[in-house]
C-alpha cells in the first residue's frame, strides 16, 4: 500500500523539470466527439486496469520533456487540423506538474474547451489547486473515481483506502470554486448495490453528481493479463473496438 500524495511527489521528481513535463505522444482521439490529446507520463495511482500501465510503472523510461508553450501549440494545431473544438491532457495524471498544467491552460485559446481528466487526488489534497483552476472559463474537469467503495479503490489501485476520500474532496473543492466538473466512475468491478450507494454519497456533495458518467473496463493490450495476475475479476468489459457509443 502507498500514499498517492507522496507517490505524486516522487513521480514529479521524474516527470517534471521546471515548467516542463514529460509526454509520450500527441494524437487525435474519437472521444467526446473528437478531441486533440496530449498523453502525459507519470501518475500518482497504479490502477491495475489502466491502459497506460507501462508508462505508469516506468515513467523514467517513457516520453520526453515539453514546455507548456510546445504542448499548447501542438494541441491547438492538432485540433484545428481535425476541426475539433476540444483539447485535453490524458494518459497518466495531468495534475502532477502543477506549474506546467496551469501554464498550458493559460496558452489555450478560450474558444477551445480544455477537458482535464484527473483522478482528483491532488485537487482533493489541496483546495488551493481548485481555486487556481477556477481562473479558466473554458475548463471542464472530469474526476474519475476508481471504484465505488474504499475497499474497491484500494484493491484496484494498490493505494491506501483512506485516499479514496480525496476524490470526493476534489469534486467538492471544484464545485465550490465554480469550476465545471463532473464525476466518472469505474463500475466494472462493483456490484449494483455499491453503485447505488455511491449515487447517494455523491448526491450529498451536489445532487447532479448522482447522475455520473459510467466508465467500464476496456481490455487494451496487457490489461486482461494484469488483472489475472492480480486475481481480480470483473463484471463488465469491452474490447477497444467494442466500446459502447455512449462511452465514446
Amino acid at each position: 500500500m502507498y500514499d498517492p500524495v507522496e507517490r505524486a511527489r516522487q513521480v514529479a521528481e521524474i516527470v517534471c523539470r521546471g515548467e516542463e513535463r514529460k509526454y509520450h505522444r500527441f494524437r487525435a482521439a474519437r472521444f467526446y466527439g473528437g478531441i486533440a490529446t496530449a498523453d502525459c507520463v507519470g501518475c500518482c495511482l497504479a490502477c491495475v486496469f489502466c491502459w497506460a500501465g507501462d508508462s505508469v510503472a516506468h515513467p523514467d523510461a517513457f516520453g520526453r520533456f515539453y514546455t507548456p508553450a510546445a504542448v499548447a501549440e501542438k494541441l491547438v494545431s492538432l485540433a484545428r487540423k481535425h476541426r475539433y473544438r476540444q483539447v485535453r491532457i490524458s494518459g497518466n495524471e495531468p495534475t502532477i506538474c502543477r506549474a506546467h498544467l496551469l501554464t498550458v491552460l493559460e496558452r489555450i485559446p478560450e474558444d477551445f474547451t480544455f477537458i482535464l481528466e484527473t483522478n482528483g487526488i491532488l485537487i482533493g489534497h489541496d483546495p488551493g489547486y481548485a481555486e487556481e483552476l477556477a481562473r479558466f472559463p473554458n475548463l471542464s474537469v472530469r474526476v474519475s473515481l476508481k471504484g465505488t467503495t474504499e475497499a474497491e479503490f484500494s484493491r484496484l489501485t494498490g493505494a491506501v483506502s483512506e485516499a479514496y476520500a480525496l476524490q470526493f474532496k476534489a469534486l467538492a473543492h471544484l464545485d465550490r470554486t465554480g469550476v465545471q466538473v463532473h464525476p466518472a466512475v469505474m463500475v466494472s468491478f462493483s456490484p449494483p448495490e455499491h453503485v447505488e450507494r455511491l449515487r447517494d454519497r455523491l448526491a450529498t456533495i451536489h445532487p447532479r453528481f448522482a447522475d455520473f458518467e459510467v466508465e467500464e473496463l476496456v481490455l487494451y493490450g496487457g490489461v486482461k493479463e494484469r488483472l489475472e495476475r492480480a486475481g481480480i475479476g470483473y463484471r463488465t468489459a469491452y474490447t477497444p473496438r467494442g466500446i459502447p457509443p455512449e462511452q465514446v
